[in-house]
Protein backbone atom coordinates (compact mmCIF):
# COMPACT_ATOMS: atom_id res chain seq x y z
CA UNK A 1 0.00 0.00 0.00
CA UNK A 2 2.37 2.68 -1.19
CA UNK A 3 1.21 6.21 -2.11
CA UNK A 4 0.41 6.81 -5.78
CA UNK A 5 2.79 9.30 -7.44
CA UNK A 6 1.18 12.71 -7.83
CA UNK A 7 1.82 12.64 -11.59
CA UNK A 8 -0.45 9.61 -12.04
CA UNK A 9 -4.06 10.42 -12.82
CA UNK A 10 -6.46 8.53 -10.58
CA UNK A 11 -9.91 8.68 -12.19
CA UNK A 12 -11.47 7.43 -8.96
CA UNK A 13 -10.32 10.53 -6.98
CA UNK A 14 -12.49 13.49 -7.91
CA UNK A 15 -10.32 16.26 -6.49
CA UNK A 16 -7.41 15.42 -8.81
CA UNK A 17 -9.44 14.44 -11.89
CA UNK A 18 -10.36 16.70 -14.81
CA UNK A 19 -13.57 17.01 -16.78
CA UNK A 20 -11.69 15.46 -19.70
CA UNK A 21 -11.35 12.27 -17.66
CA UNK A 22 -14.66 12.45 -15.82
CA UNK A 23 -16.76 12.53 -18.99
CA UNK A 24 -15.22 9.24 -20.14
CA UNK A 25 -16.63 7.30 -17.21
CA UNK A 26 -20.08 6.42 -15.97
CA UNK A 27 -19.63 6.31 -12.22
CA UNK A 28 -21.82 3.99 -10.16
CA UNK A 29 -20.77 4.83 -6.59
CA UNK A 30 -19.67 8.00 -4.83
CA UNK A 31 -17.65 7.67 -1.61
CA UNK A 32 -17.81 10.64 0.74
CA UNK A 33 -15.05 10.65 3.39
CA UNK A 34 -16.14 12.50 6.53
CA UNK A 35 -13.86 13.36 9.41
CA UNK A 36 -13.45 16.03 12.08
CA UNK A 37 -11.14 18.79 13.25
CA UNK A 38 -10.11 18.19 16.85
CA UNK A 39 -7.12 17.63 19.12
CA UNK A 40 -5.56 14.15 19.13
CA UNK A 41 -3.38 13.98 22.23
CA UNK A 42 -0.09 15.88 21.94
CA UNK A 43 1.47 13.95 19.06
CA UNK A 44 -1.17 13.68 16.31
CA UNK A 45 -2.58 16.57 14.23
CA UNK A 46 -6.05 18.07 14.43
CA UNK A 47 -6.80 16.69 10.96
CA UNK A 48 -6.11 13.06 11.90
CA UNK A 49 -9.64 11.84 11.16
CA UNK A 50 -9.62 13.55 7.77
CA UNK A 51 -6.25 12.12 6.74
CA UNK A 52 -7.36 8.63 7.79
CA UNK A 53 -10.76 8.75 6.07
CA UNK A 54 -9.47 10.16 2.79
CA UNK A 55 -6.63 7.63 2.61
CA UNK A 56 -8.83 4.64 3.41
CA UNK A 57 -11.44 5.79 0.89
CA UNK A 58 -8.88 6.23 -1.88
CA UNK A 59 -7.14 2.91 -1.26
CA UNK A 60 -10.42 0.98 -1.13
CA UNK A 61 -11.60 2.74 -4.29
CA UNK A 62 -8.34 1.89 -6.05
CA UNK A 63 -8.78 -1.82 -5.39
CA UNK A 64 -12.44 -1.73 -6.40
CA UNK A 65 -11.62 0.25 -9.56
CA UNK A 66 -9.00 -2.32 -10.54
CA UNK A 67 -11.77 -4.94 -10.32
CA UNK A 68 -13.98 -2.92 -12.67
CA UNK A 69 -16.18 -1.03 -10.19
CA UNK A 70 -16.84 2.55 -11.29
CA UNK A 71 -16.35 4.38 -8.02
CA UNK A 72 -15.34 7.97 -7.33
CA UNK A 73 -14.04 9.39 -4.04
CA UNK A 74 -15.30 12.88 -3.21
CA UNK A 75 -13.22 15.41 -1.24
CA UNK A 76 -13.40 14.80 2.50
CA UNK A 77 -15.64 16.93 4.67
CA UNK A 78 -13.30 18.02 7.48
CA UNK A 79 -15.75 19.01 10.23
CA UNK A 80 -17.61 16.64 12.53
CA UNK A 81 -19.82 16.65 15.61
CA UNK A 82 -17.60 17.98 18.40
CA UNK A 83 -20.05 19.58 20.84
CA UNK A 84 -18.25 17.95 23.78
CA UNK A 85 -14.84 19.39 22.84
CA UNK A 86 -15.64 23.03 22.21
CA UNK A 87 -13.68 24.13 25.27
CA UNK A 88 -10.51 22.80 23.58
CA UNK A 89 -9.03 25.61 21.43
CA UNK A 90 -9.50 25.32 17.64
CA UNK A 91 -11.95 22.44 17.80
CA UNK A 92 -14.40 23.00 14.94
CA UNK A 93 -17.92 21.69 15.51
CA UNK A 94 -20.55 20.84 12.91
CA UNK A 95 -23.94 20.13 14.48
CA UNK A 96 -25.83 16.97 13.44
CA UNK A 97 -28.56 19.08 11.84
CA UNK A 98 -25.92 20.88 9.75
CA UNK A 99 -24.43 17.55 8.72
CA UNK A 100 -27.84 16.39 7.54
CA UNK A 101 -28.24 19.56 5.49
CA UNK A 102 -24.79 19.24 3.92
CA UNK A 103 -25.39 15.58 3.16
CA UNK A 104 -28.72 16.45 1.56
CA UNK A 105 -27.02 18.93 -0.78
CA UNK A 106 -24.37 16.39 -1.74
CA UNK A 107 -27.00 13.72 -2.47
CA UNK A 108 -29.02 16.19 -4.49
CA UNK A 109 -25.98 16.90 -6.68
CA UNK A 110 -25.17 13.21 -7.09
CA UNK A 111 -28.74 12.32 -7.99
CA UNK A 112 -28.68 14.90 -10.81
CA UNK A 113 -25.69 13.05 -12.24
CA UNK A 114 -27.53 9.73 -12.05
CA UNK A 115 -25.36 8.30 -9.28
CA UNK A 116 -27.65 6.06 -7.27
CA UNK A 117 -25.23 4.76 -4.64
CA UNK A 118 -23.38 6.77 -2.03
CA UNK A 119 -21.13 5.56 0.80
CA UNK A 120 -20.26 7.87 3.68
CA UNK A 121 -16.81 6.75 4.86
CA UNK A 122 -16.72 8.03 8.42
CA UNK A 123 -13.59 8.44 10.53
CA UNK A 124 -14.91 10.24 13.63
CA UNK A 125 -16.70 8.62 16.56
CA UNK A 126 -18.86 11.68 17.21
CA UNK A 127 -20.49 11.40 13.77
CA UNK A 128 -23.59 9.24 13.42
CA UNK A 129 -25.31 9.43 10.04
CA UNK A 130 -28.09 6.90 10.56
CA UNK A 131 -30.80 9.38 11.47
CA UNK A 132 -29.78 11.78 8.70
CA UNK A 133 -29.97 8.96 6.16
CA UNK A 134 -33.41 7.95 7.44
CA UNK A 135 -34.62 11.54 7.17
CA UNK A 136 -33.19 12.05 3.68
CA UNK A 137 -34.34 8.72 2.26
CA UNK A 138 -37.82 9.97 1.27
CA UNK A 139 -36.20 12.82 -0.70
CA UNK A 140 -34.02 10.38 -2.64
CA UNK A 141 -36.08 7.17 -2.85
CA UNK A 142 -34.04 5.74 -5.72
CA UNK A 143 -30.66 6.33 -4.08
CA UNK A 144 -28.97 3.79 -1.85
CA UNK A 145 -27.07 5.62 0.90
CA UNK A 146 -24.80 3.68 3.28
CA UNK A 147 -22.53 4.69 6.13
CA UNK A 148 -19.31 2.88 7.05
CA UNK A 149 -17.22 3.56 10.15
CA UNK A 150 -13.89 2.25 8.89
CA UNK A 151 -12.43 1.97 12.40
CA UNK A 152 -15.09 -0.57 13.41
CA UNK A 153 -13.83 -3.17 10.96
CA UNK A 154 -12.06 -6.16 12.46
CA UNK A 155 -11.29 -7.07 16.05
CA UNK A 156 -8.79 -4.58 17.40
CA UNK A 157 -7.29 -7.08 19.80
CA UNK A 158 -5.99 -9.03 16.80
CA UNK A 159 -3.80 -6.08 15.87
CA UNK A 160 -3.18 -3.96 18.96
CA UNK A 161 -2.35 -4.49 22.62
CA UNK A 162 -4.38 -1.47 23.76
CA UNK A 163 -6.03 0.18 20.77
CA UNK A 164 -7.50 3.06 22.75
CA UNK A 165 -10.54 5.18 22.04
CA UNK A 166 -8.95 8.36 20.70
CA UNK A 167 -5.35 9.03 19.56
CA UNK A 168 -4.27 5.76 21.14
CA UNK A 169 -2.31 2.84 19.74
CA UNK A 170 -4.66 2.20 16.81
CA UNK A 171 -4.99 5.74 15.44
CA UNK A 172 -1.32 6.43 16.02
CA UNK A 173 -0.22 3.24 14.25
CA UNK A 174 -2.45 4.07 11.28
CA UNK A 175 -0.99 7.57 10.99
CA UNK A 176 2.55 6.24 11.36
CA UNK A 177 1.92 4.09 8.31
CA UNK A 178 0.11 6.53 6.02
CA UNK A 179 1.64 9.89 7.03
CA UNK A 180 4.54 9.41 9.44
CA UNK A 181 5.73 12.98 8.92
CA UNK A 182 2.61 14.15 10.77
CA UNK A 183 3.39 12.16 13.92
CA UNK A 184 5.55 13.72 16.62
CA UNK A 185 7.90 11.44 18.58
CA UNK A 186 5.85 9.26 20.90
CA UNK A 187 7.89 10.40 23.88
CA UNK A 188 6.09 13.75 23.49
CA UNK A 189 2.63 12.15 23.74
CA UNK A 190 0.51 12.18 26.83
CA UNK A 191 -0.47 8.85 28.43
CA UNK A 192 -4.07 9.08 27.21
CA UNK A 193 -5.44 8.07 30.57
CA UNK A 194 -9.23 8.43 30.82
CA UNK A 195 -11.34 8.88 33.92
CA UNK A 196 -14.20 6.41 34.36
CA UNK A 197 -17.71 7.78 34.70
CA UNK A 198 -19.25 7.26 38.13
CA UNK A 199 -22.67 6.00 37.00
CA UNK A 200 -22.78 2.20 36.55
CA UNK A 201 -25.22 2.12 33.61
CA UNK A 202 -23.13 4.63 31.68
CA UNK A 203 -19.96 2.64 32.39
CA UNK A 204 -21.65 -0.50 31.04
CA UNK A 205 -22.81 1.51 27.98
CA UNK A 206 -26.46 0.46 27.99
CA UNK A 207 -27.17 4.04 28.96
CA UNK A 208 -25.52 6.85 27.06
CA UNK A 209 -24.66 10.52 27.38
CA UNK A 210 -22.13 12.62 25.44
CA UNK A 211 -18.72 12.90 27.05
CA UNK A 212 -17.39 16.24 28.28
CA UNK A 213 -13.94 15.69 26.87
CA UNK A 214 -11.84 17.83 29.22
CA UNK A 215 -13.54 16.17 32.19
CA UNK A 216 -12.44 12.75 30.91
CA UNK A 217 -8.84 13.29 29.79
CA UNK A 218 -6.13 15.84 30.48
CA UNK A 219 -4.25 15.44 27.17
CA UNK A 220 -7.31 14.93 24.86
CA UNK A 221 -6.25 11.31 24.25
CA UNK A 222 -7.97 8.14 25.41
CA UNK A 223 -5.59 5.21 25.13
CA UNK A 224 -1.82 4.94 25.47
CA UNK A 225 -0.13 5.46 22.07
CA UNK A 226 3.34 4.36 23.12
CA UNK A 227 2.99 0.82 21.73
CA UNK A 228 2.06 2.10 18.28
CA UNK A 229 4.11 1.12 15.22
CA UNK A 230 3.79 1.70 11.50
CA UNK A 231 3.84 -2.09 10.99
CA UNK A 232 0.74 -2.52 13.15
CA UNK A 233 -0.98 0.25 11.23
CA UNK A 234 -0.14 -1.33 7.88
CA UNK A 235 -1.41 -4.73 8.98
CA UNK A 236 -4.70 -3.32 10.27
CA UNK A 237 -5.24 -1.10 7.23
CA UNK A 238 -4.71 -4.05 4.92
CA UNK A 239 -7.71 -5.71 6.57
CA UNK A 240 -9.79 -2.51 6.55
CA UNK A 241 -9.13 -1.68 2.91
CA UNK A 242 -9.79 -5.24 1.77
CA UNK A 243 -13.18 -5.30 3.51
CA UNK A 244 -14.28 -1.90 2.22
CA UNK A 245 -13.10 -2.52 -1.33
CA UNK A 246 -15.08 -5.78 -1.44
CA UNK A 247 -18.11 -3.91 -0.11
CA UNK A 248 -17.74 -1.38 -2.94
CA UNK A 249 -17.45 -4.18 -5.48
CA UNK A 250 -20.58 -5.87 -4.10
CA UNK A 251 -22.41 -2.55 -4.02
CA UNK A 252 -21.41 -1.77 -7.58
CA UNK A 253 -23.06 -4.92 -8.88
CA UNK A 254 -26.16 -4.56 -6.69
CA UNK A 255 -29.55 -3.30 -7.90
CA UNK A 256 -30.84 -0.76 -5.36
CA UNK A 257 -34.41 -1.75 -6.31
CA UNK A 258 -33.77 -5.45 -5.71
CA UNK A 259 -31.58 -5.81 -2.62
CA UNK A 260 -33.42 -8.57 -0.79
CA UNK A 261 -33.61 -12.27 -1.52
Amino acid sequence: MTPVPSSEVRPYVLSETTWKVIKKHKYEIAVLPWGATEAHNLHLPYGTDNVHSQWVAEEAARLAWEKGTKVVVLPAIPFGVNTGQLDIPMTINMNPSTQASVLGDVLDSLSRHRIRKCVILNGHGGNDFRQAIRELQPRFPRMLVCAVNWYQIGRWEEFFADAGDHAGEMETSVMQHIAPWLVLPLKTAGPGKAKAIRIKALRERWAWTPRRWTKVTSDTGIGDPRLATAEKGERYLRRVVAEISQFLIDLGSADPDNLYE
